[in-house]
């Protein structure tokens, strides 16, 4: 058996629009009526997010004092992953297409994601992405759980996974964060880093993985390549 563990935000689902919106939001709240400051535009705040900018000094940036930027950055940290704003994720283009043509294959595919299991079956039933995802493929955090840091605690949902999962003969990761790729490497797992999501090729490169790619759908092409290319050794 092949299996293709993929992160949900970056590879699946673009968070780009939800994460922009909470800046304008949470930038209208923090300045005074009577202060000028600078708006980014939406390229703009991305490319910072990417580049892995810390949003007081995002907030420094567009002309907060210091207590303002610590509030902007706190007010950040309640509201982006609020329920009501999630609404505002969209698939990445092609990933359904990807999804699909994992369908068609014998790829084994599960989803392993930082999102709370109520923040996954949202857009899960929003945009019609169950059928690809049963419940026994999910890999979620629970509603109730302290999360630390993405780096520590993927890989502890990662050996969750493993240890539940049915065996496979190849394993590959595909995520779009630093903590995808220690998750994998911590288990031996081939992993592919998607450029769709929340981190630029600078900020992955450092951490070495097998692959980076643009999107879920190059990633399915790789892997599938590759499986044929050991196939072929193998045979031969």
């Amino acid at each position: 058996m092949l299996r293709l563990i993929t992160d949900f935000d970056g590879p699946i689902m673009d968070v780009s629009e939800r994460y922009y919106r909470v800046y304008l939001f949470c930038l209208n709240r923090v300045k005074r009526p009577d202060q000028e400051i600078r708006v980014l535009s939406k390229s703009e705040f991305w490319q910072l997010k990417r580049s892995r900018m810390l949003e007081k000094d995002i907030g420094r940036l567009c002309g907060f004092e210091e207590q303002q930027a610590q509030e902007f950055s706190r007010l950040r940290r309640q509201y982006v992953h609020s329920l009501p704003n999630l609404v505002h994720d969209h698939p990445v283009e092609g990933a359904r297409e990807a999804l699909e043509r994992i369908e068609q294959t014998n790829l084994d595919l599960v989803v392993l994601t930082m999102r709370r299991c109520r923040e996954l079956e949202i857009p899960l039933k929003r945009h019609n992405l169950e059928k690809f995802f049963p419940p026994s493929q999910r890999y979620c955090i629970a509603d109730d759980y302290q999360i630390t840091r993405d780096i520590q605690d993927k890989p502890k949902l990662m050996a969750k996974a493993l240890a539940e999962l049915p065996p496979a003969a190849e394993v590959w990761m595909v995520g779009d964060t630093e903590a995808d790729i220690v998750a994998a490497k911590n288990y031996g797992i081939k992993v592919i880093s998607v450029l769709s999501g929340i981190r630029d090729h600078a900020r992955l490169a450092p951490y070495r993985p097998h692959y980076i790619v643009n999107t879920l759908q190059e990633a399915v092409e790789v892997i599938l390549e590759q499986s044929l290319l050991e196939q072929l050794t193998i045979n031969n």
